[in-house]
């Protein structure tokens, strides 16, 4: 028999209930009524036949309490086995008939109730969004100098590389008047590295590389290897200006 998954978890805790008595006296209970009607004077049978199922427990709400049964001959053989204690099987019985369960016409009212039920706990939302007053993302925000959160599943966890900061803006200045300070600081000592001469000069380190490509020569080997110095032609102009003062 194939019944409704309401009478089903009736039945089911009915049947739990039962078990878990310790006293063998007591009966099982009762879960059911089968009510069977048969009309003498139709002579076919399958229409003379009807069967209808009345359930004992009363749950209350708009679960339906009568049933009918729709008979059908039409199925697969089969056979009901039981197993005992010490793990013996016997043959309880033949299946010849098959039953579906469906409410009973005088509970179309309730199972209707049931159904709207049904999908109106359906449509309620699980998952609910809540406004947070006053805050400001602060927990959302990543941490200072850190690239992005590792997932706490993943087997090789990459070191976090710290965010470099953003370099600041530079404002360039007048050709000339750069030149005029580079030559001072070359005044000072021959030679000048170009991270040095950022430091020094505050200016833009791609505006000052193509200044020193006009004013200097880049040492790439020897003693002053990666710094850089005056061209000859320029060294001696500064080396005549301070002549003369």
């Amino acid at each position: 028999m194939k019944c409704p998954t309401l009478v089903a978890r009736s039945w089911q805790s009915s049947a739990a209930h039962s078990l878990s008595s310790s006293d063998p006296n007591i009966p099982n209970p009762v879960v059911a009524k089968v009510v069977l009607s048969l009309d003498p004077l139709n002579s076919d049978e399958s229409n003379s036949i009807k069967f209808k199922m009345e359930l004992a427990q009363k749950d209350g709400g708009n679960t339906p309490k009568s049933f009918s049964l729709n008979m059908f001959k039409d199925i697969v053989p089969m056979c009901v086995f039981s197993e005992t204690n010490p793990g013996k099987c016997a043959l309880e019985g033949k299946v010849e008939n098959k039953f579906d369960m469906e409410p009973h016409s005088e509970n179309f009212g309730e199972y209707g109730k049931l159904c709207r039920e049904r999908t109106s706990k359906a449509m309620i939302k699980t998952r609910q969004i809540q406004i947070i007053d006053k805050d400001h993302g602060v927990l959302m925000r990543p941490m200072p100098g850190m690239v992005g959160l590792v997932p706490s599943g993943s087997k090789d966890k990459k070191r976090v590389a710290p965010v470099k900061g953003s370099e600041v803006k530079r404002t360039r200045r007048d050709r000339r008047e750069l030149e005029n300070i580079i030559f001072k600081l070359f005044e000072r000592q021959p030679n000048w590295a170009l991270k040095q001469l950022v430091l020094e000069t505050d200016q833009p380190e791609q505006f000052l590389k193509e200044i020193l490509n006009d004013l200097c020569v880049y040492n790439k080997r020897g003693p002053n290897q990666g710094t850089h110095e005056l061209k000859p032609e320029y060294k001696k102009s500064a080396e005549d200006e301070m002549q003369q003062t």
